[in-house]
């Protein structure tokens, strides 16, 4: 293996030698006629490896054009990983499903109105209410109403203490009683937060 690539390394220098510009060789190595014979018949063998061309530096980007186009080079492109995270399907969806935990709309409603996410289809009453005025979370009392006494003091000093809030609190079936600490409601039917402009509530987002 090693006199091969020793034999094929003389035949390239013998070649590049002999192209113009570069010199000549000064002679065989041996004296007989068998070695000039074989150095024939390797000069046939290198021609078909190296392409004939009017200069060494013509000879050399030939070669290494051949080198780049070999069948051993992988032709396939390399995938490059992005550092910046791409926006799939999967991670699109993820952000559909986490906007709908918010409300859109709001509703409130009494206490035959099922809770849960409300949306223009699914009109459910929101039980995640948060007060942006008081920073108070909304509390709701099914089957109940306010007393008509009810004033802002009586929230501030008893919101959210159930036992104290009872002292207001009048049994009616179907209503729903709502409050926090600056604002309170009596609802009997479904409505939408937004025809209350008095009101500062908005979904505190669901779990689920």
């Amino acid at each position: 293996m090693a006199d091969d690539l020793d034999k094929l390394l003389d035949e390239v220098e013998r070649r590049l030698c002999r192209l113009p510009g570069i010199g000549t060789v000064a002679g065989p190595r041996h004296g007989d006629g068998e070695e000039e014979e074989r150095s024939a018949a390797k000069e046939s063998r290198s021609a078909k490896l190296l392409m004939s061309a009017g200069s060494s530096e013509e000879d050399i980007d030939d070669i290494i054009d051949e080198i780049c186009n070999d069948s051993s080079f992988a032709k396939t492109p390399l995938k490059l990983k992005s550092n910046s995270a791409s926006f799939t399907p999967e991670s699109n969806s993820a952000v559909v499903q986490a906007y709908r935990k918010r409300c859109c709309p709001v509703y409130l409603g009494g206490s035959s109105s099922p809770c849960g996410i409300g949306t223009n289809i699914s009109k459910r009453t929101c039980d995640q209410l948060r007060c942006t005025a008081c920073d108070f979370r909304v509390s709701l009392f099914n089957d109940y109403i306010w007393d008509q006494s009810c004033d802002y003091l009586f929230f501030r000093n008893n919101m959210p203490e159930l036992s104290k809030l009872r002292a207001k609190m009048i049994k009616k079936k179907g209503a729903r009683a709502y409050a926090c600490q600056c604002s309170w409601r009596s609802i009997n039917e479904l409505m939408d937060l937004q025809t209350d402009q008095q009101l500062r509530w908005v979904c505190g987002k669901h779990a689920e």
